[in-house]
């Protein structure tokens, strides 16, 4: 009987173990597989926690205490019920992806559930006869089998460290041969693009232009790590490519210049410095210097450095570089826009060279922070010697890069406005100057920023109080991280019978639908948070 109810007991723990299991997996992964932000993101998420510890620390007592086959069933459902429920499902944004090496670690993973089970199994083989025997006095089997349910969230990023030797091996072997091929490719010029913000935007408008001249190879999406970098090289790279674009992103001091040793690039553009990733970079000097990293790699090999002058913190730290090449609106930039003219067509404007050469551009893209990156890739382009007139089709051709200030009409009286992979102060200010651009109902949708340190409550407040001034409508996302947004809406004196806290994104949608007016809609969906939040 004791056999019989314990391997019932173990296959309905195993179940919930699997599903569980996968659930931490997803966030570790969409954590960057950093065992330190990883532990960060579960101590913020404790709430997560406490369930299954109760439901533990329960167990633990009643088993102790009583022996009893219901009981034993009722914890059987429990053991799958509450993990079920959080299984990685096709809901998620970004699920969770089956890669080599998540199935490595789940091989781990699974090896160390297998350790506890046996030695549950092992102790249950000799009745426990401390207090007085009975069927079920041995509970020690049953507490280890509950061990491995309730501790999986330790489970898993442990076996995430004790996989880290072979994974730093593996990495090693596949960036040494993506350098090893950068290296046959002597003719290959590679272009260095990073920044706080701005810098897949200025990837994709860079590789419009050079295209039209070059055969251009750029990094997808959001290719933007060592192993991004690296799997774009050994898949895509062909003897035929004359410009490699690597966009270099990072959470970390040292994190550029560890992609610097990758691609080796001959030159550089930095697009902007803000306070991002301030909980995994601590300080704002620590961006400033990791995004510099760029421009030290650049200089040894007496390449330019373009870099973004109308960004206060950049232009402070360019003095440093003798070749560097500003851009920008304001007057000291050595390429300068001037003339902007805004509309929801598009926008104009005129760009003059270091030796004042003049050209006026025609583009699709909205907003005076679209074109700082496009005239960074003018300046770029006129730089390695193509005549300005050569540019003004290819601008023209330029498309809004994908959740990035992207207009969608949806038909009827509703225009959105995608703008969800914006989550920094400066990107949601220039959205924000962007809705204000049209005679319509301008409606709001957000679940403010993240990632800004100590600043994260402070900043989210100036952006409630902004939108104060731009919206009809506004509708926050998430009842818990919105809170500063909604004070700072409230102290501007806002309407807030036009203020709605949604639960979920698909209610805030449907509460745009419920608006009624006169005028057409336009919806600014500005950032939308991943899955880990």
């Amino acid at each position: 009987m004791y056999t019989i109810f314990f391997c019932i007991y173990a296959v309905t723990a195993l179940v919930g173990i699997i599903f569980y299991g996968l659930r931490e997996l997803h966030m570790l992964q969409l954590n960057g597989y950093k065992t330190p932000e990883h532990s960060w993101w579960m101590k913020k998420n404790f709430k997560r926690y406490i369930f299954p510890l109760v439901l533990f620390t329960g167990q633990f007592v009643l088993l102790a205490t009583d022996y009893n086959i219901p009981l034993l069933i009722v914890f059987a459902v429990l053991n799958i019920f509450f993990p079920i429920l959080n299984k990685p499902s096709k809901k998620f944004k970004k699920p969770l992806k089956y890669t080599a090496r998540v199935k490595r670690m789940m091989v781990t993973f699974f090896i160390l559930v297998a350790v506890m089970f046996a030695v549950g199994t092992i102790s249950g083989s000799t009745p426990c006869k401390c207090v007085g025997w009975k069927p079920f006095s041995n509970i020690l089997p049953f507490i280890m089998v509950n061990y491995a349910l309730y501790l999986t969230p330790l489970l898993v990023p442990l076996s995430n460290l004790i996989n880290k030797p072979i994974e730093k091996y593996i990495q090693n072997w596949y960036i040494n041969d993506a350098k090893r091929i950068l290296s046959e490719m002597p003719d290959l010029h590679k272009i260095g693009i990073t920044g706080s913000y701005g810098k897949t935007s200025m990837k994709f408008y860079l590789s419009e232009l050079l295209s039209s001249q070059y055969n251009t190879l750029k990094t997808p999406e959001s290719f933007n790590t060592p192993m991004g970098v690296t799997i774009t090289v050994r898949q895509h790279l062909k003897p035929t490519h004359e410009y490699f674009i690597c966009e270099m992103g990072a959470r970390r001091v040292h994190e550029i210049k560890e992609l610097c040793e990758i691609a080796h690039p001959h030159d550089g553009i930095i697009t902007s410095v803000g306070p991002q990733h301030l909980e995994t970079f601590n300080s704002i000097e620590n961006v400033v210097n990791t995004k510099f990293e760029l421009a030290d790699s650049v200089q040894a090999v007496g390449g330019k450095i373009y870099l973004n002058g109308d960004n206060e913190l950049i232009r402070k730290k360019a003095s440093q570089y003798k070749n560097a090449i500003m851009y920008g609106l304001q007057e000291h930039n050595d390429y300068r826009a001037t003339g902007i003219s805004v509309s929801d067509r598009g926008t104009e404007f005129t760009v003059t060279t270091p030796d004042g050469e003049n050209c006026r551009f025609t583009m699709k893209l909205l907003g005076e922070h679209n074109v700082q990156n496009v005239l960074g890739a003018i300046a770029y382009c006129h730089g390695i010697g193509i005549p300005l007139d050569k540019l003004i089709l290819p601008v023209k051709r330029i498309s809004p890069v994908p959740h990035r200030l992207q207009l969608l009409d949806k038909g009827g009286n509703l225009t959105y406005i995608d703008d969800a992979y914006n989550s920094n102060p400066s990107g949601c200010r220039a959205a924000l100057n962007v809705l204000g651009l049209f005679d319509a109902c301008r409606i709001l949708v957000t679940p403010g920023m993240v990632e800004l340190g100590a600043k994260q409550e402070e900043l989210n407040y100036e952006f409630g109080q902004e939108a104060s001034k731009a919206c009809d409508y506004i509708v926050l996302v998430g009842k818990t991280q919105t809170v500063p947004i909604y004070n700072g809406i409230k102290d501007a004196g806002y309407d807030m019978n036009n203020v709605y806290v949604a639960d979920g994104l698909n209610e805030a949608l449907a509460k745009v639908q419920e608006y009624r007016t006169d005028k057409k809609k336009i919806v600014l969906l500005e950032n939308d948070l991943p899955d880990n939040y």
